[in-house]
């Protein structure tokens, strides 16, 4: 594999490396890591995309708790996540830096380190900031000069987000991030294809135990069902077997609607309900399943109002419901 040579600092070989596996950056600047920032933000501006083919969403906060608390929402939302920092303003970020850990979110934090000020203002570029997160639960990977910034910096991104362990990755404030060097540079492409099938939005692994839990909820009601000689179902079926309107609701308007079900079908008229009981996750063949294939009029009762919305909550379920199917003659 041939790279191109640049002539370029610390900061900039973690800033080029790291905007390939970001989405979302939160920042605020604070010497010696703003350059870090700066670039990301300079790139994102620019329209520059990482190796998803996105530009980076650069959000700079009041404070280093402040960006550090927009890192933990970001990642939890699902996205790709990176800041960069150093000395107080990695001690800011700390607490959240617990919580990011704790969760197994793939944050990779970019520290050009210096030392924590104590009695007077200093800028000497020792390691007690980082060793102050020692019992965060990051993982720590360091490097000694430029071009091992930009070699190992996404071993940093790639560990992440197959390990699920969030990453301070770290170099010498000043010495290795204002130092001016002429390194070989990593091509996008090189480190699009060492993400392989690794990358996933972790918000999304979560999909598999949601999934499984409608059927866990209709065991449960089965063996309810067996104790009591009930028929709860995730959505239960009340009216007439030919019904040509049905009303979908939850709640306790339910009981009244079978009521008024049995008092209209008496009299000549073909109506039902459909009590939904499992509201998330929402089954929505479980919803179509229950419907008599006679209805030729739905009509879905929220118990809320969402002004400035298409629809309230359960309609626009239910709607999603009936397009999946195929079924769009409901209106």
């Amino acid at each position: 594999m041939k790279r191109q040579f640049k002539t370029m600092d610390g900061n900039q070989a973690a800033a080029h490396v790291s905007y390939a596996f970001t989405e979302v950056s939160g920042i605020y600047p604070i010497t010696p890591s703003s350059p870090m920032a700066d670039y990301v933000d300079q790139w994102a501006a620019a329209g520059r995309k990482n190796i998803f083919g996105s530009t980076v969403q650069v959000v700079e906060m009041e404070s280093e708790a402040g960006a550090a608390g927009a890192v933990h929402g970001s990642l939890g939302a699902g996205a790709l996540t990176t800041t960069y920092t150093a000395s107080q303003g990695l001690l800011l970020m700390i607490p959240n830096m617990y919580k990011i850990a704790g969760e197994l979110l793939p944050a990779v934090f970019h520290v050009s380190a210096r030392t924590v000020s104590t009695h007077a203002l200093n800028i000497f570029g020792d390691h007690s900031d980082v060793y102050a997160c020692r019992q965060t639960g990051f993982a720590m990977l360091a490097e000694s000069n430029v071009q091992e910034v930009m070699d190992l910096a996404p071993v940093a991104h790639l560990a992440a987000i197959e390990g699920r362990v969030p990453f301070l990755n770290f170099f010498d404030g000043f010495r290795t991030s204002h130092e001016i060097q002429k390194v070989a540079v990593w091509d996008y492409e090189d480190l699009k294809e060492m993400t392989g099938d690794v990358f996933f939005q972790h918000r999304e692994a979560c999909n598999k135990f949601y999934d499984a839990v409608p059927e866990v909820v209709e065991k449960y009601m089965g063996k309810i069902n067996e104790k009591l000689g009930t028929d709860y179902q995730l959505f239960n079926y009340y009216g007439a077997e030919d019904a040509d309107r049905v009303i979908i609701a939850m709640g306790s308007i339910c009981d009244v609607a079978e009521e008024v079900i049995d008092y209209l079908n008496a009299n000549g008229q073909k109506v039902g309900l459909i009590k939904v009981r499992l509201y998330r996750p929402f089954r929505a063949d479980k919803l179509i399943a229950a419907l008599p294939k006679t209805c030729k009029k739905v009509a879905v009762l929220d118990r809320t109002k969402e002004p400035g919305s298409l629809g309230e909550p359960l309609y626009l379920d239910v709607m999603t419901a009936f397009a999946e199917a195929g079924h769009y003659r409901y209106r």
